[in-house]
């Protein structure tokens, strides 16, 4: 007998679902555990670089604060994109552990803005149902 549970694993598509209308509401945010590549100016719309140190500093530079203070993982000059870092367990530094919800939202990347009209497997996401907490609730 075939089981009812759907493992997602983000780095195998073929495990991706079709993107449905209302799907994010049930989901555990498996998206917000994948590298996520930005533009300076998604930076600067997150707070973590100011329109002026953007519009005269080198990115190369800027890179190298927010790699120190590991808001970025790295920075590809040739294409002029930073990969966001992560928390140890893979989920995006602005992701609510609780929740599994954006605390970002409104300031959100671009990438994120577009998932999953643009990505890897356009159309489909890593969906992954939330699982419920099993202690009983008092």
């Amino acid at each position: 007998m075939r089981s009812s549970i759907h493992i997602v694993d983000v780095d195998r598509l073929e495990t991706w679902t079709r993107y449905r209308q209302g799907l994010c509401d049930s989901c555990a945010a498996n998206c917000c555990t994948m590298p996520v590549e930005i533009r300076l100016t998604d930076l600067v719309r997150l707070g973590l670089v100011d329109p002026f140190e953007a519009e005269h500093e080198e990115p190369r530079l800027i890179a190298r604060r927010l790699v120190k203070s590991r808001q970025v993982e790295r920075y590809n000059h040739k294409d002029g994109l930073f990969t966001m870092a992560r928390r140890a367990n893979g989920d995006c530094q602005f992701l609510d552990a609780q929740t599994r919800r954006c605390t970002v939202y409104e300031q959100r990347p671009n990438t994120c803005r577009k998932h999953p009209q643009v990505g890897p497997k356009p159309g489909y996401c890593p969906y992954g149902a939330r699982v419920k907490s099993l202690t009983p609730s008092a």
